[in-house]
């Protein structure tokens, strides 16, 4: 098999999507540390590449004695940094491997937060048990189903509560993953909604992204019942030189790299239904 057919865009079922992704993190999970932990820090709660901190921009409120369910938390530097923040932080991932330098941080910086290994597709908590959740690039992008994970946060959430996270700007996927000027030409259709993959020698996945368009997240966050505040697009600051794999200077100045989806839960509110929701998000899924 050859690097063509390796790197390719193919309909992933579930299953081939959870077995893939929580391998390659776990496998993944030292280099990624080495390659990106000081950018991110170990008690810090950075929503994207460009650099953009809570502790600036406030796109949760106020977490002074909330409860918070970090989603897809990786080595967990944002919990805590909302622990420090006088939250009441819980943190989750699906990867064994990350979830050990979550472990290794809380002891090296003294700020421990309860970590749990999970699936965000079931998560083990009971309803209504928190009043924020969050995420910064977890999860959302390595599940089958991202409109299941929506309708998961919203039941753990309180009525009222924040539901805040971070993906990869869906324009990006009509580039090529290339910081240089090659990722400056469109080559893909922004409609196509085949996950990115890459296989091993047997053609089994062992790494799959999702694709959504604006639409289809919008979509998928009004079925679960959620009410959209925000959609932020940091713009690429001045002064910052930082490369991370397709993110950089030469592209940030020219269109975004990260879409953040403020939203929340209304008092009152309850899904609206699987029924509706597989007629309209659910083609998404099912296009590619």
């Amino acid at each position: 098999m050859d690097d063509d057919e390796r790197v390719l865009r193919r309909r992933v079922g579930d299953t081939e999507t959870r077995w893939a992704n929580r391998g390659w993190w776990d496998a993944d999970a030292d280099d990624y540390q080495a390659e990106h932990g000081a950018f991110l820090g170990e008690v810090d709660f950075r929503w994207c590449p460009e650099g953009l901190r809570e502790s600036d921009v406030r796109l949760l409120g106020d977490v002074a004695g909330r409860r918070v369910l970090e989603v897809g938390c990786g080595a967990a530097s944002c919990a805590r940094w909302l622990a420090t923040q006088g939250a009441s932080p819980v943190a989750f991932d699906l990867s064994a491997g990350m979830l050990r330098h979550a472990a290794r941080a809380a002891g090296t910086t003294g700020v421990r937060v309860p970590l749990v290994q999970a699936d965000a597709l079931a998560l083990p908590f009971a309803e209504a048990s928190f009043d924020i959740a969050c995420t910064a690039f977890g999860a959302i992008p390595f599940v089958d189903d991202s409109a299941a994970l929506m309708a998961e946060v919203h039941r753990v959430l309180r009525p009222g509560g924040r539901w805040v996270f971070s993906v990869t700007h869906p324009m990006r996927w009509v580039f090529l993953d290339d910081p240089g000027e090659g990722g400056l030409t469109a080559v893909h259709s922004y409609f196509d909604r085949s996950p990115y993959v890459e296989q091993d020698e047997r053609g089994v996945a062992s790494y799959v992204e999702q694709h959504r368009t604006l639409g289809d997240r919008i979509r998928e966050l009004v079925d679960a019942g959620f009410r959209l505040l925000d959609l932020v697009e940091p713009e690429w600051p001045a002064g910052h030189r930082e490369t991370w794999g397709q993110w950089s200077p030469l592209r940030g100045r020219l269109f975004p790299g990260t879409a953040i989806f403020v939203t929340e839960k209304p008092a009152g509110s309850y899904p609206v239904g699987a029924a509706h929701r597989s007629g309209r998000a659910g083609t998404a899924s099912e296009s590619g």
